[in-house]
């Protein structure tokens, strides 16, 4: 293997591994900024060491080792960690050299997942709403301060400043590293259910890169919310949020072409969907209907999750009910990305000429400027109405916001496609 090969691996590795070494380091250390930059080490390390030796049978476990090492010289080191030295030493010589479970540790939790606590940790009331769900995406997905923009609306340097002084603010206010308990937990869990679902749209369709989607993501955050669903069982929204996750992971390999390349909703092949993960998704949705009161954003998301999952064909799709639930969501969660969904909907239930006009209301929306979904959905509805020259700039100017290389290609495409059509005569 080459060092270019290597250093691929090694990011691919890292892309997997980083969010579950930080949130093992989180627990040993009690910091999670201490935690970051003992995994950072580590990744350094394995730059200088694996192009040389190659990377190892377990590469997971190689970058843990080393950070737990590094993490009992810095211990022995610093000054400002003398108090938990002997404590937390102690802990991690005996790890590095016994396989023994740490009793203690497993006695004080009841839900045995690091990340998940890494979530709640980092969703701490002590910390504003956005810093809250940037940290978390930073730490337990492993995406940076860009991607992280992009999925806000915001500016990367108002990201990055946030989880610095996110970071900053758990450490000095001592934050346990631990799932809460009664009142605190409720109080935590919208912000854990935002994040987590962030976090399965990163996977689900990569803000940034060469890949359509980042499957691993996927799966942190189904299995997140399925541990949640369990912890919180009499909470609506919880088992909404693992509905709709499910029902749209169904997707996943009808959602990628032979080439990599996207294959949008309509036009994929529902052959391809998974069944099981449908099923489950269905009674996901089946258990947050039982459990009564108003339906929340993610249980109406996971309906309209749940119309496309029924339709044998797209032909099928119950777009008049879609849309319904679509202004329902926009009740509960006002927002320009749901007011561009719910045109999108009325484009296919009642014409694209209907979209159209809904979609002409958010063109002056200052959030939605570097959005590339907006020229997107205004192109799909200019071309639909013949007006291709219209489409094809619409086209354009999202192929040059978009950082995803695949959605690039696709808009460019659809461009072209605007600039081969016939001109059609007017109405």
């Amino acid at each position: 293997m080459t060092a270019s090969d290597t250093h691929r691996a090694i990011n691919a590795i890292w892309r997997i591994e980083s969010a579950r070494l930080i949130a093992g380091l989180a627990r040993m250390v009690r910091d999670v900024g201490l935690a970051e930059e003992l995994a950072q080490d580590a990744l350094v390390a394995a730059l200088e060491q694996w192009p040389k030796s190659g990377v190892p049978d377990n590469p997971g476990a190689w970058l843990m080792a080393t950070a737990k090492h590094r993490a009992i010289d810095q211990l022995r080191r610093s000054k400002r960690l003398e108090l938990k030295h002997e404590e937390l030493g102690h802990e991690l010589e005996a790890q590095r050299e016994s396989a023994t479970p740490d009793l203690d540790a497993a006695i004080d939790d009841d839900v045995g997942d690091d990340l998940l606590r890494l979530v709640f940790t980092a969703c701490h009331p002590v910390l504003s709403s956005e810093a809250r769900v940037a940290l978390t995406l930073r730490l337990l997905g492993g995406l940076t301060t860009g991607e992280i923009a992009r999925a806000f609306l915001v500016p990367e340097a108002t990201v990055a400043q946030r989880i610095v002084r996110a970071k900053r603010t758990l450490a000095e206010a001592h934050v346990p590293f631990e799932v809460p308990r009664g009142a605190e937990l409720a109080a935590r869990l919208s912000s854990v259910l935002e994040v987590i679902y962030l976090i399965f749209n990163e996977g689900y369709s990569a803000t940034a890169g060469d890949d359509w989607m980042r499957p691993e993501l996927c799966q942190d955050a189904l299995r997140l919310g399925r541990i949640l669903a369990g912890l919180v069982p009499n909470e609506p929204e919880v088992h909404g949020l693992v509905a709709l996750m499910e029902i749209q992971a169904s997707r996943a390999r009808a959602r990628i072409g032979p080439s990599g390349a996207p294959v949008l909703l309509l036009e994929q092949n529902r052959a391809l969907w998974d069944r099981v993960l449908i099923h489950r998704g269905l009674r996901a949705l089946e258990r947050a209907e039982a459990l009564g009161g108003a339906r929340g954003p993610y249980a109406l998301q996971a309906a309209i999750a749940a119309c496309h999952a029924r339709a044998g064909t797209a032909a099928e799709t119950d777009w008049g009910r879609i849309a319904a639930l679509y202004t329902e969501l926009a009740q509960v969660l006002p927002s320009p990305v749901v007011e561009l969904n719910r045109a999108v909907a009325f484009s296919m239930a009642f014409g694209p000429a209907e979209g159209l006009a809904l979609v002409d209301t958010l063109t002056s929306e200052p959030s939605l400027k570097g959005y590339h979904l907006l020229p997107s959905v205004r192109g799909d509805f200019l071309a639909k109405l013949g007006r291709f020259d219209e489409a094809r700039v619409e086209f354009e100017r999202a192929a040059s916001l978009t950082r995803n290389a695949r959605e690039r290609d696709l808009l460019l495409e659809r461009a072209a496609e605007c600039a081969r059509a016939p001109l059609r005569p007017p109405s």
